[in-house]
């Protein structure tokens, strides 16, 4: 009798495990999405680094999304061009031939040139010095704090901290914008990767400003505007903007700007060595026969 007592219990619940399972059996076939067979073959064409640069959760997320069609094949910026093209040939549209974009840090303010407010003793992290009172210690509003935040965030090694100022690798920038929307300056941009011609300089301060805090920051002074032959740079809120579909990478403008904070400048072209006038080349010859004689 006792044993029933333990039996009978079991049972039914094993019973009612038998029902339950299948009737969710069931409304799992009858509510199932089916999967598109592109999502896997998208997903397996991404790299998987899970960086969220494409603005998605993770790489499923942005194969989801561009299965949907509510994403380009364009965009995971760490596969670049060539996964692009894998994923349009599975989707069945051309992959446009955009041109790659790296990190670009928009300050010149190292520690030889810009001055500080104060000495900051805390932890390398750029978000927490800005918690301080005037926003760190550079006397720049705009400038670079160099404590490494972006660096922290890049998942890709690309960035170091030089000289008291973030420099990004082009080279191992995927563009994936982590550093971007982590500066809590704001001065970093995504920028066309070959294009030389780059403004290392945020300041919106009059020149005056400018110089009382930077011996490196643009005074908008309007030289690289008129001296561009292709209308690409214009002074924007005292700085230096450059318009890339114009630009050409002439570099005129790096070479004019007299803060030397536009990128790209070209070397001056070698002099030409002088060539003796007819009227010297005369009267050099009477002596160089008076010479042989003796």
């Amino acid at each position: 009798m006792e044993i029933m007592n333990i039996v009978y219990p079991i049972l039914s619940i094993g019973g009612l495990g038998v029902v339950l399972g299948g009737a969710l059996g069931y409304a799992g076939k009858l509510f199932a999405v089916e999967e598109d067979p592109k999502l896997g073959e998208v997903l397996e064409a991404l790299p998987g680094a899970n960086c969220g640069g494409c603005g998605f959760p993770g790489c499923g997320g942005c194969a989801a999304a561009i299965v949907a069609g509510t994403a380009p094949v364009t965009a995971c910026p760490v596969g670049g061009a060539a996964v692009a093209e894998k994923i349009g040939s599975i989707m069945g549209v051309e992959a446009s031939s955009a041109e790659p974009m790296a990190a670009f840090v928009k300050c010149k303010g190292t520690c030889e040139v810009a001055k500080e407010k104060y000495t900051y003793f805390g932890l390398d992290d750029c978000v927490m010095a800005m918690q301080l009172a005037g926003a760190g210690a550079k006397s720049c509003s705009y400038g670079c704090l160099g404590l490494g935040s972006c660096k922290k965030a890049c998942g890709f090694g690309a960035i170091e901290i030089i000289d008291g100022v973030a420099v990004v690798d082009k080279e191992k920038c995927v563009a994936c914008g982590k550093c971007v929307s982590t500066c809590p300056k704001h001065i970093i941009e995504m920028l066309p990767a070959k294009k030389k011609v780059k403004v290392e300089c945020s300041s919106k301060d009059n020149g005056k400003g400018v110089m009382a805090v930077c011996s490196a920051g643009c005074i908008g002074c309007k030289i690289c505007e008129k001296n561009c032959p292709f209308d690409a740079v214009h002074v924007v809120d005292n700085l230096a903007v450059i318009d890339y579909e114009k630009c050409k990478s002439c570099g005129i403008c790096a070479n004019k700007c007299p803060k030397g904070v536009i990128t790209g400048k070209k070397p001056a072209p070698p002099k030409a060595e002088a060539k003796p006038n007819a009227e010297n080349a005369k009267k050099e010859e009477p002596k160089k026969e008076e010479a042989k004689s003796e």
